[in-house]
């Protein structure tokens, strides 16, 4: 089982501290700046979207040049492989990838007029000219021992890494919750009709 980052929505408060501290841990170590998640928002909850890192990744089945590929315990992005063309963007079925890239004013520090493209465009048809765009999703921050920095800054805990042993451990508690073993909240049983 591949290892993915997932989100409790009950403890979510939607500070985006998660995609701040991706942003910032990413850009240090050279990559994307571009968060590898993206916090939504519904009505009553907040939670942030991010790669499931699937079995049978169809990010990885599409791409044209293997710069998506199967890991020991997750799926890895080349960005300096990604020739970005978009198709993993499209095929990803949670959108967790973003394609994007840095204009020639954030690597030169430059401020150059080049032509902008509406707001209201998708992003998987927007570009910027002078710029390569490349796929970016999350890669739990495999260039760092303390494991992916969202999930350290998160402040009320909402974020975790999900792996084989905690899969074990919360399928073991659903079945020990269905049984009826004493420590697990049950609702109460309605009552019985009489027959």
């Amino acid at each position: 089982m591949n290892r993915f980052v997932i989100a409790d929505p009950r403890r979510c408060i939607g500070c985006n501290t998660c995609m701040a501290a991706c942003t910032q841990v990413h850009k240090a170590a050279g990559l994307q700046s571009h968060p590898r998640l993206t916090v939504m928002r519904t009505e009553d909850v907040t939670a942030p979207v991010v790669c499931r890192h699937c079995e049978d990744a169809p990010c990885a089945r599409v791409c044209p040049v293997d710069a998506i590929t199967h890991g020991p315990d997750s799926i890895v992005l080349d960005e300096k492989t990604c020739i970005g063309c978009k198709m993993c963007a499209l095929a990803c079925p949670f959108g967790a990838i973003t394609p994007q890239g840095t204009g020639i004013a954030g690597v030169a520090g430059v401020r150059i007029n080049t032509p902008t493209f509406s707001a209201a465009l998708d992003p998987l048809l927007a570009w910027e000219i002078g710029v390569r765009s490349v796929a970016v999703k999350c890669d739990l921050c495999a260039f760092q021992e303390a494991g992916p920095e969202c999930v350290r800054v998160c402040p009320t805990n909402a974020l975790f890494v999900l792996d084989h042993s905690a899969f074990e451990q919360a399928a073991q508690a659903k079945r020990q919750s269905a049984a009826g073993v004493p420590g697990f909240d049950l609702p109460p049983a309605a009552p019985r009709e009489p027959e």
